[in-house]
């Protein structure tokens, strides 16, 4: 398929399983009546997107998706879009994508009210201590061992910290608000009259760890935010506190918190790792203070159908010559993942 003036041509690298969460059947309709679609069901097959790619004025990307680097741009002369499912564009694409002028989209507005409110509701896991209490439970203590621990607190008058006042920070944080919390947001991006504007107190990040009973790391993954939180910053932790990380491990020195959290000083609830799959052996599975999930929080079904909705209206958008509502620069690349 090399499209035409009036079908062009759109590669679309999702796999099967992906395509059935990302596109509803009016999405896909839509899709599928404005071009000539050539769909990728090996989509991490770098040989296939090469054969793919000739006549194509748009890419729809998805994890896993090969890298658009200069070899693969050869192959595709005539696009103009890389229109990506997801958020970070910077494994998908290279300076040489902008540098040719493709417009490159993402969609990650989309993904910040699921994550939002899965980091809430580790929040209140953590204040409520409802992962100890399950684990107690789980592993077989008594009915009177599994009631013991640590105080527990409501969210309305607590100390929240927020790390980065992201998309999917500042959906936490007005979450977080409603619900009575005071909010505290660390970001060497936040103005203090926009601090003001959002109603949280703007504080230096040792601060915040040292006055917060719950921490929420929404922070982008960049040379700059690498290992934020060690060993050192941990420690500021009060006892008692616990750390939320919906966003990325690259931000926290994991052995350092394991080490931590095996002091039973400090709770946590983390859904990204350094390594996916966790490995079976790994410290935090056996730890009653941790609560855990295998980066999920994106994963609701009406998120995974906003995504493709995203992609396709980019695609739509393009060959109805609109400007793009989602388009990244390329400073998007300093965002690592």
């Amino acid at each position: 398929m090399t499209g035409s003036a009036e079908r062009p041509k759109v590669v679309v690298s999702v796999p099967p399983g992906r395509r059935e969460e990302f596109f509803t059947v009016e999405t896909w309709r839509r899709l599928d009546a404005a071009a000539e679609l050539a769909v990728l069901d090996a989509h991490t097959d770098r040989a296939a997107l090469v054969a793919a790619l000739p006549g194509a004025r748009a890419l729809i990307s998805s994890w896993g998706t090969p890298r658009m680097d200069a070899e693969l741009l050869s192959r595709a002369p005539e696009l103009e879009l890389v229109a990506h499912t997801g958020s970070a564009v910077a494994p998908y694409v290279t300076e040489e994508v902008f540098r040719r002028g493709v417009r490159v989209t993402q969609a990650g507005d989309e993904m910040a009210r699921p994550v939002a409110e899965v980091a809430l509701a580790f929040t209140l896991a953590l204040l409520h201590r409802t992962h100890r209490f399950d684990h107690a439970l789980h592993t077989g203590a008594s009915w009177e061992a599994a009631g013991q621990a640590p105080p527990r607190h409501e969210i309305h008058g607590s100390a929240i910290g927020v790390i980065g006042a992201s998309r999917t920070g500042r959906a936490y944080i007005t979450l977080a608000q409603a619900l009575g919390a005071r909010v505290s947001v660390t970001d060497p991006y936040l103005t203090p009259s926009e601090a003001d504007r959002i109603g949280v107190q703007l504080l230096p990040l040792d601060e915040l760890l040292r006055s917060s009973r719950i921490v929420a790391v929404h922070a982008p993954a960049t040379e700059e935010t690498r290992r934020l939180l060690d060993a050192k910053r941990l420690a500021l932790l009060p006892d008692g506190a616990g750390l939320v990380n919906t966003a990325r491990s690259w931000l926290v020195d994991e052995p350092a918190l394991a080490a931590e959290l095996g002091t039973g000083r400090i709770d946590a609830a983390v859904d990204v790792f350094d390594a996916e799959p966790l490995p079976v052996g790994h410290p935090f599975r056996a730890l009653p203070n941790v609560l855990l999930t295998p980066h999920t929080a994106a994963g609701t079904v009406e998120c995974r159908q906003r995504l493709g909705a995203s992609a396709v209206t980019e695609v739509l958008r393009l060959l109805d010559g609109l400007p793009a509502l989602t388009a990244v620069g390329v400073e998007a690349l300093a965002r690592l993942n």
